[in-house]
């Protein structure tokens, strides 16, 4: 079995690393002003791709070759396309399984949980009794409202080379 993708995105790639975090896939995106040889440095010890479109940084790190996925393109759909092609990446891997601001992965909430959660979740979803997760570390709480679906089906169009 072939051991999971995960992945660091750079500064400038951090929409795309929200995206692969959203598609289930465990990525670190750098905050501003982190240093490349950090990054890659966490890669190396994390068994993690880093994912640039700094050119120097290829030649700057011959050693690391292996783990940095160059990329070649601009713009979302492009970046998306080439990065799919590239690592062979299921964009419904396991979507909206990890907290989209921290990478945690997410649990299912109690009650107990629920009464943490105060105001976050909207009273009609809670009569309804739908199902909310939410993130041990930074106590976010997620449920399948609108946004969910319809980045959801963002990720099924992803999953049939749709990039737009």
């Amino acid at each position: 079995m072939m051991a999971e993708k995960k992945f660091v995105c750079d500064e400038m790639l951090q929409g795309l690393g929200r995206l692969l975090r959203a598609a289930g896939y465990d990525t670190l995106i750098a905050s501003n002003g982190e240093h490349d040889a950090e990054l890659l440095r966490l890669a190396r010890a994390e068994g993690r791709l880093f994912v640039t479109r700094d050119r120097i940084l290829g030649t700057r790190h011959e050693k690391d070759r292996a783990i940095i996925v160059l990329l070649q393109t601009n713009g979302l759909p492009d970046t998306l396309a080439e990065l799919t092609a590239r690592c062979d990446l299921d964009w419904c891997l396991a979507p909206f399984s990890r907290c989209l601001l921290c990478n945690t992965p997410l649990r299912e909430a109690g009650p107990e949980q629920l009464a943490m959660l105060g105001d976050q979740v909207p009273d009609d979803v809670l009569a309804a009794g739908q199902t909310v997760w939410y993130c041990p570390a930074c106590r976010k709480a997620y449920w399948e409202g609108s946004h969910v679906r319809r980045m959801r089906d963002r990720l099924k169009r992803f999953s049939r080379g749709e990039w737009q």
